[in-house]
């Protein structure tokens, strides 16, 4: 069969498939410890639940607005707007199905064949593959440690070419757990502002944020800014609702008309009764988002102790999010050999790092148990001692 060429320019998810593979050999009985997920291992809160179980028991399971639901769109604009200093309305809003969608979305509606999209490496290994599909270049621009795994507002200038339309920004990032500061983030938008580009700032991890550390959304910083500013966002992460699918996003009236347009085409509305849960996730309690965080931050703390002490891989600190991006160019494994061995030897499945554009690195979610944590660590620290 004759497949459209497009196909061929994507890559297969390289977490979706080790997680797959990590889960099978789990379903055999074999003890694996994974720190591939990119999901809270929480239950969804018990109020989110209880919200949707009412509104299918007053028989909300219908179609809705492509858009999403009024009374979803409101809480959305006004979560944005009051937490967030984002002087958004509803209609500035489409509700997604989830924040991957949202993004999906936004290139289909923005790029023409040959626009160029500046994505920061690493990054997550969707925002290339969706630049593409929409028949965008993606232009990878590289940092590393030395520059805390965050784009300068000088390499910013020097990829833009006369062809850039879009910087994807990420902060919280995934798969660093980068925060870039408010200074940083005022820097770069300057640079946006200066070369007339659009930014999506995708803010999905916003509320894991950990010490002193603080999220500021790019478009709150002025008018110019926020003009130029898409956001892309969700309750996946800070709510522990991935299998519900609801992100959204927010930018100018006519982007979202045009976003509605190919969602009216594609997917149509978003779990009619899902998006009940959403309000009342934004409506309700916060405390379970604050539960979260604590334990995120506990975890986090016991898994950098271990790994600070296994020779030969180095990790910087993440300051959000729920990964840390490890180093492993002494090893000299590429990040795909790594992880194969590592599975296949210790039984601790890991993202390898070429999935996000590092192929010397290696991902590890700590969204797991704290026994899993321990573990998996001193299976790591067997490994790596087994390479020296």
């Amino acid at each position: 069969m004759k497949l459209a060429a497009r196909v061929s320019l994507v890559t297969p998810s390289l977490t979706l498939e080790i997680t797959a593979k990590a889960k099978a050999l789990k379903a055999k009985g074999i003890d694996i410890c994974s720190f591939t997920a990119g999901e809270p291992d929480f239950d969804t809160p018990e109020h989110i639940k209880a919200a949707a179980k009412k509104a299918l028991d007053e028989g909300k399971t219908k179609y809705g607005p492509a858009a999403g639901e009024p009374k979803l769109r409101e809480a959305i604009a006004n979560k944005l707007r009051t937490e967030n200093g984002l002087d958004y309305q509803a209609a500035n809003i489409i509700v997604t199905n989830g924040g991957k969608h949202s993004l999906f979305n936004l290139m289909l509606a923005l790029l023409d064949p040959g626009d160029e999209v500046i994505i920061p490496a690493p990054y997550w290994l969707s925002y290339p593959e969706m630049v593409k599909l929409a028949g965008g270049h993606p232009v990878i621009v590289q940092t590393d440690a030395s520059s805390g795994y965050k784009i300068t507002p000088k390499q910013l200038r020097q990829a833009v070419t006369p062809r850039s339309r879009l910087l994807v920004f990420n902060s919280p990032s995934n798969p660093t757990g980068v925060v870039y500061s408010p200074a940083e983030i005022q820097a770069l938008a300057e640079v946006v502002v200066e070369k007339d580009l659009l930014v999506v700032s995708d803010e999905i991890y916003e509320k894991i944020l950990y010490g002193k550390a603080q999220h500021v959304s790019i478009g709150s910083l002025g008018p110019e800014i926020f003009a130029r500013t898409i956001i892309s966002h969700g309750f996946a992460k800070g709510y522990s609702m991935t299998g519900w699918r609801i992100g959204y996003l927010a930018g100018a009236k006519e982007l979202i008309q045009a976003v509605t347009t190919i969602q009216g085409h594609s997917t149509s509305n978003v779990c009619t009764f899902a998006q009940y849960g959403a309000i009342a996730a934004l409506e309700g309690s916060q405390d379970c988002v604050e539960s979260m965080r604590q334990a995120f931050a506990q975890r986090r703390d016991a898994m950098l102790e271990r790994l600070n002490a296994i020779g030969g891989l180095t990790c910087a600190r993440p300051d959000g999010a729920f990964y840390v991006f490890i180093d492993i160019s002494k090893t000299g494994l590429t990040s795909l050999e790594f992880c194969d061995r590592l599975l296949e030897t210790q039984q601790v499945a890991a993202i390898p790092g070429i999935a996000f554009g590092a192929d010397d690195h290696i991902r590890l979610s700590y969204a797991t148990d704290m026994e899993s944590i321990n573990k998996g660590m001193e299976r790591l620290d067997r490994f790596v001692r087994s390479l020296f």
